[in-house]
């Protein structure tokens, strides 16, 4: 994962707050929330095509709500991080993503001794973005223990993991102040 897209802590700690404040006002939030997927939509059309399938899947609240909530704020926290410079995440891009997860999740299942899990991986790259996440799992779970299905939850976690890699390797690299033609030596 390029380590130029990693979301920075105060990229989130200003998005959750913006979604706690806009919790109090309903409308707000119900704004701002559909306003993000009307964009995640139109921007990123694969992608959200996949997440919302995958999240979709579970058709009773509070599994549902929860599988969006983090699907936008996950895409929110891309959006405000990095405007204008993430590329359209393309069908082989997902694809990858998908299948180098999956390669991750079974070799880590055949050695026993290995005890770094595959999300494990993906926080040493996004720490702060995953860290977010893994929250809102956790309270999701506290919140809601007699009403989520775990499996359910752990499914949504995994398509959350493919968003931020996928993301994360759709973001484009920093300009440099050389341009591209340049014969001029630097060091």
């Amino acid at each position: 994962m390029p380590s130029f897209a990693k979301v920075p802590e105060a990229v989130l700690e200003r998005l959750e707050e913006d979604l706690t404040n806009d919790i109090d006002e309903a409308d707000a939030s119900a704004t701002m929330l559909n306003e993000a997927l009307e964009r995640f939509e139109r921007d990123q059309p694969v992608l959200a095509d996949h997440m919302s399938e995958r999240v979709g899947r579970y058709k009773k609240e509070p599994t549902l709500g929860f599988g969006y909530f983090l699907m936008l704020a996950v895409y929110l926290a891309f959006e405000r991080a990095f405007p204008g410079e993430i590329e359209e995440v393309t069908e082989i891009t997902l694809a990858s993503v998908e299948e180098a997860l999956t390669l991750d999740e079974e070799i880590r299942k055949i050695d026993p001794a290995e005890v770094v899990e595959s999300d494990d991986v993906v926080a040493m790259e996004q720490p702060h973005l995953l860290q977010y996440v893994q929250e809102h799992v956790g309270a999701a779970l506290e919140a809601h223990a007699d009403e989520v299905d775990v499996d359910e939850v752990h499914a949504i976690y995994r398509a959350v993991l493919v968003e931020v890699l996928a993301l994360s390797y759709s973001v484009r690299p920093p300009k440099t102040n050389v341009p591209l033609d340049s014969t001029e030596f630097t060091a």
